[in-house]
């Protein structure tokens, strides 16, 4: 059950950060509330998390791939340039979060 909260905290995560690009330097009402709600509920996942998990590994993983997928996101929607060094460095993210679990 806590790879299921720490996925749900990575999403809300994620929605968080882009509703906090959406805000405007928080010059947009409803987004600007959506951060802090996403954030909330993000954070309420994590501590579900670590009475499961280290909190070394259960952080670094909700960090990373959090990372990794707005930078997605942030290509695909924000329309963000796009580089061999950026779609490598998140392949090293992702492989950074394979090699914690894998090797715990």
């Amino acid at each position: 059950m806590h790879w299921f909260y720490l996925a749900l905290g990575i999403v809300f995560e994620v929605l968080g950060t882009v509703c906090m690009k959406m805000a405007d330097g928080f010059t947009k009402l409803i987004p600007s509330i959506f951060v802090f709600v996403f954030y909330g509920i993000s954070l309420f996942a994590l501590i579900f998390v670590l009475k499961k998990m280290d909190v070394s590994i259960a952080y670094a993983i909700w960090a990373s791939l959090g990372i990794a997928l707005i930078s997605v996101i942030g290509i695909i929607w924000f329309k963000e340039p796009v580089s061999f060094v950026k779609i490598l460095s998140l392949l090293f993210i992702i492989l950074g979060v394979i090699g914690l679990e894998l090797y715990d």
